[in-house]
């Protein structure tokens, strides 16, 4: 709720009349009066708020002011465009992130460790906007490897898998940095504790004690922090989206803000609020399967 109040005001601070905006500059001054009220503009903000509130207790997120279609439909259309472009990018950062951070833990101070810095450094350092357009120049434009724009033909798994690959590389570069160094930090600390010494002396094999006991633990942190990060997964979606043309909330976000689309706004933000929140329960749960001391905490 403070979330979307915090929203409305920072929209109605935005200079320019939506409903101008919406019309254009040839719009009579009886049809933006009248847009106005169709949007509720013309109602103190106070009011607004309170009546958004009361439809979203109903289910109801609004109607899209340009199309007359309902709030909802539009953005649960694009909601899966982006949840598919998050859900492949951190995949692919975990299985390059996790063994890299692994392997740099377990060979401490070692060529191999300081060369898996270097580059977990200069990954995080990437910016997405700057990696997408730079793979879609490169892999895209010049190699002609992979499709450039959209998100492929409906119903064809492979086109869309094609049109997925530069989009989730641009997004899950700069996590295999973070992954790939908190999974060396987390690993380091869990290989001193005491019941890896156990094991050890129990005789069990270097690979049994790094894999099954470890390394169990040395992802909990990982873990939270995807659960934290969605939101800069969104944002990172944004960019990306715009700079290859896809569908997705991030993008539909961006055009409604361009063209003053108040109620597509509220709805996609608060949508996207809602994510994150799931997000960080979910990253909770998998952290106390994984680890019997929450379970037994709780």
């Amino acid at each position: 709720m403070l979330a979307v109040t915090l929203l409305f005001c920072m929209i109605h601070l935005v200079p320019g009349d939506p409903a101008r905006i919406l019309l254009g500059p040839r719009a009579t001054p009886e049809l933006i009066a009248s847009m106005s009220a169709r949007m509720g503009l013309d109602l103190p903000l106070p009011v607004q708020i309170f009546r958004f509130f009361g439809n979203l207790f109903r289910g109801d997120l609004g109607m899209d002011v340009i199309t007359n279609r309902p709030v909802a439909d539009i953005v649960f259309n694009q909601l899966p465009y982006t949840l598919w472009l998050i859900f492949t990018a951190i995949i692919f950062a975990a299985l390059i992130g996790i063994p890299l951070g692994c392997y740099s833990a377990l060979h401490r101070n070692t060529l191999a460790d300081r060369i898996s810095g270097i580059l977990s450094v200069t990954c995080i350092t990437a910016p997405a906007f700057v990696v997408a357009l730079y793979s879609l120049l490169i892999f895209a434009v010049t190699l002609k490897w992979f499709p450039a724009v959209g998100a492929g033909e409906k119903g064809n798994f492979w086109d869309q898998a094609s049109h997925l690959v530069l989009p989730a590389f641009a997004i899950g570069l700069s996590w295999i940095g973070y992954l790939a160094r908190l999974v060396r930090a987390s690993m380091l600390e869990v290989m001193g504790e005491n019941h890896i010494r156990t094991a050890r002396a129990y005789g069990l094999s270097e690979r049994t004690v790094v894999y099954r006991y470890a390394l169990k633990l040395a992802v909990l942190p990982t873990v939270t922090v995807i659960g934290v990060g969605m939101g800069f997964l969104l944002s990172a979606a944004l960019f990306t989206e715009i700079v290859f043309a896809r569908p997705g909330i991030g993008k539909l976000i961006f055009d409604s803000i361009t063209t003053r689309n108040y109620p597509v706004v509220m709805g996609s933000v608060l949508i996207s609020t809602i994510l994150f929140v799931i997000s960080t329960t979910l990253s909770d749960l998998i952290n106390a399967w994984l680890d019997p001391r929450i379970r037994a905490s709780l």
